[in-house]
């Protein structure tokens, strides 16, 4: 069975924590992005996420956000958890990012979308 909670990389080499799911299957934790669309420092940001049927599934579907501390953007993951035959989880997700603009007319160029796959590390 697969289990959330630990620390992971995507291929990027962004890291994420995530900690101990409670009984309701949902979970905190923090992630700290390899790469930005800013010139910002990059700075660790909290994650707040629900693992789907807590303790049932195999593989569990999840979900979570990050609010990033150093940008006007958020984002939102969706995945589920594999183990392959060796035992080796990972975390395919599909993740869409969506950016404060300062008016309707540039809502068309706010939000980013893409995957990431994650392997645990810890």
């Amino acid at each position: 069975q697969c289990d959330l909670q630990g620390l992971w990389r995507n291929e990027l080499g962004s890291n994420m924590t995530i900690l101990a799911l409670n009984t309701a299957g949902t979970f905190s934790g923090s992630y700290h992005t390899a790469v930005a669309a800013t010139n910002k420092q990059i700075l660790m940001s909290p994650l707040q996420g629900a693992q789907q049927h807590p303790g049932t599934k195999r593989y569990p579907a999840f979900g979570f956000t990050v609010q990033w501390q150093f940008s006007d953007s958020i984002t939102a993951f969706v995945g589920q958890c594999f183990v392959d035959h060796r035992g080796k989880e990972t975390l395919e997700t599909m993740w869409l990012l969506r950016e404060e603009v300062l008016s309707h007319k540039d809502t068309w160029k706010a939000t980013r979308v893409g995957t990431s796959i994650f392997t645990r590390i810890k």
